[in-house]
Formats: C-alpha cells, structure tokens, sequence
C-alpha cells in the first residue's frame, strides 16, 4: 500500500533556489527611473528641462485623480509627451498646454465625481510644482532658473514617497519610478547649475 506523500513546506534555502534576476525584474519601476536620468542629464542643461519634467510628473499624478484610475499616471507620461511635442512645433509654449491639460483634469475630476480629497490634494499639487517650474523659468538668471527648478524635481520625490508608502492614487511602479528620477535628476541639476 502506497502512503500518500506529505506536502512539505519549502523551507528557507528554497528561496534562495529561485534566479536573482527575479529580485532585479521586481525593481524594474526603479530602472525606469534611473535610465531617464541618464537620457535627461545627457542631453541640455537648460531650465526648461527639469521644470518641464517636474510639470508633467505632477500633471501625471493629477490624471490619475481626475480619473480615479491609477493606470492613467502611466498613460499620460508619453500622451502629456506628445502634447507638449505637437505644441512645441506649433510655437506654442509648452506651460500653456499644460495649463490648459490642468484645467481639463480638474474639471474631467468634478464631472466624472472623482473622489474630492485626492483630486483637491493632487490639484494643490498641480499648482504648486508648476509655480516653482514657472518660477525657474521666469527668473532673470539662467543658473538660478535651473538651481529653482532642479529644487522642484529633486522635491517631488517627497510626493512621489508618500503616495508610494501609502499606495494611493498612482501605482506603486509610478511612484518609484519617479522618486529613481526625481532626487538624482533634481540634484543633478542643481550641482550643474553650482559648477557651470
């Protein structure tokens, strides 16, 4: 008579039985954040840089709200990209399409019967990072406009903490990515702006 095998729970060394690249693939929001530093600090050094990349981040985070649909955050990486792309080949300047992208938002958000608290927070937000970006570009100083603006990225990384503490509005994987770009990104830009 055959005895019916025991299930055997796996013990701690079956853990360290599965590839390491499993642990690298789970981090991937990370590597995002990371490789779009480097395309970003490659290229110019110019204000208009990380004011721009700091109003679409806050922007992303308002779609979301105004949606109620964490998915969106990612979407409106690459839709806010080519907007500001068409506009930009349009001569329109960049901040008031983004403006404008704001002002739809919050009204998609009312109409749509987002819930009020995320999308007050998230439009506070808005606001306040593209002051700061509007802030950097307006300054007489080019250095002191990057030094402003490269403060405003590096500091979205606090939103981008607590919305991924808290897992709320954005997807965790969005919320990582940014704090990957925001801080080195944000810092990058200010060293620049000191040394250049």
């Amino acid at each position: 008579m055959n005895e019916p095998s025991a299930a055997v729970a796996p013990g701690p060394s079956a853990r360290l039985d599965r590839p390491h690249r499993i642990g690298v693939l789970h981090h991937w929001p990370a590597l995002v954040g990371v490789v779009a530093v480097a395309l970003i600090l490659v290229g110019e050094a110019d204000r208009e840089v990380p004011a721009l990349v700091v109003a679409i981040a806050a922007l992303c985070y308002l779609a979301a709200a105004a949606t109620d649909r964490p998915w969106v955050a990612w979407a409106a990486i690459p839709a806010s990209a080519a907007v500001v792309t068409t506009t930009e080949l349009l001569a329109v300047p960049w901040w008031w399409t983004l403006a404008g992208s704001v002002v739809v938002l919050v009204l998609v958000g009312l109409l749509h019967g987002a819930p009020r608290p995320a999308l007050t927070a998230q439009t506070a937000a808005v606001l306040a990072f593209g002051a700061l970006a509007a802030a950097a570009l307006l300054v007489d100083q080019p250095r002191v406009g990057l030094a402003v603006a490269g403060a405003a990225l590096a500091s979205h990384a606090v939103w981008d903490a607590v919305h991924y503490r808290r897992r709320v509005v954005v997807p965790r994987s969005l919320a990582e990515a940014c704090l990957f770009l925001d801080v080195p990104a944000g810092v990058g830009f200010v060293v620049i702006a000191l040394v250049g």
